[in-house]
């Protein structure tokens, strides 16, 4: 009978840990696709950034060849 109390007392609280533990993953997850989301467009920048430093780069070379002639 005693342990039966103790149980029926226990499981509150069992609970309670489940559902902060499943609050915790849901939050991680949440973070580490932000996280993602975050490092997609900072390299979506750099390719732009670097796009735009070859065009120039291009566009110089060109210029030098025909002061050049």
């Amino acid at each position: 009978m005693n342990q039966r109390i103790f149980l029926l007392l226990c499981l509150p609280l069992a609970g309670c840990g489940l559902t902060e533990t499943a609050t915790t993953g849901a939050a991680a997850g949440k973070s580490a696709a932000q996280a993602a989301q975050q490092a997609q467009a900072t390299e979506q920048r750099v390719e732009q950034q670097l796009d735009a430093a070859q065009q120039a780069a291009a566009a110089q070379r060109e210029a030098a060849e025909q002061a050049s002639q």
